[in-house]
């Protein structure tokens, strides 16, 4: 089942690169695909609160389909592209392990505990 669910997030980061091609976007884009939206873990420079809540902002997909759907009502090239850069990147994340993340740390997703923290306990977030 990993290599399935992992499977369908690759298809979804090559759609991003799709449309981006399809668009064309300049070479930039690429690499805003790749590291773009993880400006976001500057929040946890904050405290895990702001980290996860700009974070979760910056990586979560329903957010990247609006704005790109904004994008399109709007006829805007640049809320397009975002979109589809926050959605590319939200599923390369996807396939290396990295969820939304809980309030508790950057570790922990709704994914699973990444990283030293494997062994504790992730319930009660």
């Amino acid at each position: 089942m990993k290599w399935l669910l992992k499977t369908e997030e690759l298809v979804m980061l090559l759609l991003g690169i799709f449309l981006l091609w399809n668009s064309d976007a300049a070479w930039y884009w690429y690499i805003l695909i790749l590291f773009g939206p993880d400006i976001s873990m500057l929040g946890y420079l904050v405290n895990n609160k702001v980290g996860a809540a700009l974070y979760n902002l910056f990586h979560h997909k329903g957010i990247a389909i609006l704005i790109f759907l904004a994008g399109m009502y709007l006829n805007n090239d640049l809320l397009l592209r975002a979109g589809v850069v926050l959605f590319g990147h939200a599923a390369l994340d996807r396939i290396a392990g990295y969820g939304l993340k809980y309030n508790k740390g950057f570790s922990f997703t709704h994914l699973g505990v990444i990283g030293k923290h494997k062994s504790d306990d992730t319930a009660g977030y």
